[in-house]
């Protein structure tokens, strides 16, 4: 079924009469996020995603003082150096949310009012509760580049500025105004556990300037196949925000949508609950229809946020939704950024692997057939996906092909070589395996090719034999990529496990 589909299947099975009991009819949601305090911007959302919306009459609200915010986490806005946005929930309604910002920790003296975007979601089976969530969100503009800021989020009851409550400010600093070295972090497939937390631990160690989470975030809905029988637990997200707020409060959390992250009962493109809880740069396709197709850059690096449900042969419950929007932007989009005189490096992000050898998902010819031709047309220089729980790396390929061996702790030349694929996606959901030869562990394959397999159109499985597949992890990793800039700018990449061993490093030039 497609998005639109289930989305009229799940409105179907609960019935009017669920809805009117749950209060999610579209003429009490615009009346309700009005009260919530939500702004135009919020109103003009709930178009695609209004019967998940809270009205009035559901919106109890509790002593403010009581309620403690939770799941910090931010995000760019469209110009890093300049632009933040600040996002957070409360377990109920609360009035007047806010976020106070200042240049030193003891004066938050500005104070900006936030915008509520509230999620009901009724029992969608016999085992689960109805449950309403409060997300709220600040975008922060006219920032100075480089600087480091101090910030809390509160309401009327809970003021992060009283000394009580000096214990929930938090940090974030600006991109600067001119390039120099930082380093990023990565990785896809994170879900809730123990494995998890450990990874994010290990990440905050690096010092990352912003983190890219390249889809399948939180794994509410567990079964990810665009099916009527797919199960939903929107406590999970509960769950994650606040596992990931020690990072994600300090580190902006750079997300783009994986297959688990289609979620149909919001709306009938699967991303109403995406909008409700995320605030991203925008600027490639519609933000409300499309919010994990974005674009930014920081210092000499050019990121791009792909949304592979988008072209996927494999998983189609949302195959060709942009009607190929996406793919023409992304044409420009790199365009533009290998245009640009002060971007060394292209770095594209997105689910759906263009090469791995997994016996879960492997490759998706949907992703190679669509946009593998625009990497190697523009050159790009690193494409990390999720979707298969492991780590597996290319040699440097064009056309699919390899062109130059990388070895581990060798140098490739995005320009002369080609490009590396790399698969991060083992951030903490339950792992998976390889065929035989099974897991390289960390070092070179003593073998020529290994047996594989790619989605055709239509959902069928076309064998191959491959020579690309250079290093594999099974365990718990992610990436780690430190930017240097000057004469000879390059991208230093490593593999950490989350016991913070190194399992895979080379160097990309320009």
């Amino acid at each position: 079924m497609t998005m639109p589909e289930q989305h009229a299947y799940l409105r179907e099975k609960i019935g009017r009469r669920g809805l009117l009991r749950a209060g999610t009819l579209a003429a009490g949601t615009v009346a309700g996020a009005g009260l919530l305090g939500s702004s135009s911007a919020t109103a003009g959302a709930t178009t695609a995603t209004a019967p998940a919306f809270l009205p009035s009459s559901a919106a109890v609200r509790v002593d403010g003082s009581l309620v403690a915010p939770f799941g910090r986490h931010l995000a760019f806005g469209a110009d890093p150096k300049t632009m933040m946005s600040v996002s957070w929930q409360v377990p109920f309604a609360v009035k007047n949310p806010y976020v106070r910002v200042g240049l030193k920790p003891w004066d938050l003296s500005q104070r900006i009012k936030a915008e509520v975007r509230s999620l009901h979601t009724p029992s969608l089976s016999a085992k689960l509760p109805a449950v309403d969530q409060y997300y709220l969100h600040v975008s922060l503009e006219r920032l100075r580049p480089g600087t480091t800021y101090y910030y809390g989020v509160g309401h009327d009851g809970f003021d992060p500025a009283d000394a009580r409550n000096l214990g929930t400010v938090g940090t974030f600093r600006t991109a600067p105004a001119r390039a120099e070295s930082f380093v990023f972090t990565a990785f896809g497939d994170q879900g809730v556990s123990y494995d998890a937390l450990a990874n994010d631990q290990v990440i905050l160690g690096q010092n990352p300037v912003f983190h890219l989470h390249a889809g399948d975030i939180c794994y509410a809905d567990s079964s990810g196949q665009g099916l009527p029988a797919d199960t939903y637990d929107a406590r999970v997200w509960d769950q994650f925000l606040a596992q990931t707020e020690s990072v994600a409060s300090r580190v902006p959390w750079m997300v783009t949508t994986g297959n688990h992250d289609m979620e149909a009962w919001y709306s009938p493109d699967g991303y109403g609950g995406q909008n409700a809880r995320w605030s991203l740069p925008g600027g490639g396709l519609d933000p409300v229809k499309s919010p994990g197709v974005y674009s930014f850059t920081y210092g000499n690096v050019g990121v791009v946020a792909l949304d592979a449900n988008d072209v996927s042969h494999e998983i189609r419950a949302n195959t060709g939704y942009t009607d190929g929007a996406q793919t023409r932007w992304l044409d420009r989009r790199l365009g533009e950024l290998r245009a640009h005189k002060d971007i060394d490096f292209i770095v594209v992000f997105f689910h759906h692997c263009a090469f791995s050898t997994t016996n879960a998902h492997a490759s998706d010819g949907g992703v190679r057939d669509a946009w593998v031709p625009l990497f190697d047309k523009h050159r790009v220089d690193l494409v990390v996906n999720g979707h298969n729980h492991v780590y597996e790396r290319t040699d440097a390929l064009r056309a699919g092909g390899v062109t130059r061996r990388v070895p581990v702790g060798e140098s490739v030349s995005s320009v002369r070589d080609g490009i590396v694929y790399v698969t991060a996606g083992g951030a903490g959901k339950a792992l998976y395996n390889f065929p035989v030869p099974d897991s390289y562990e960390g070092h070179v394959a003593e073998v020529e090719s290994v047996p594989s397999y790619h989605w055709e159109q239509g959902g069928a499985k076309a064998t191959e034999t491959v020579e690309w597949s250079r290093v594999r992890y099974t365990g718990f990793s992610f990436l780690a990529v430190e930017v240097t800039t000057g004469h000879r700018p390059a991208l230093k990449v490593s593999a950490l496990a989350e016991s913070g061993e190194r399992v895979d490093h080379f160097t990309i030039t320009r």
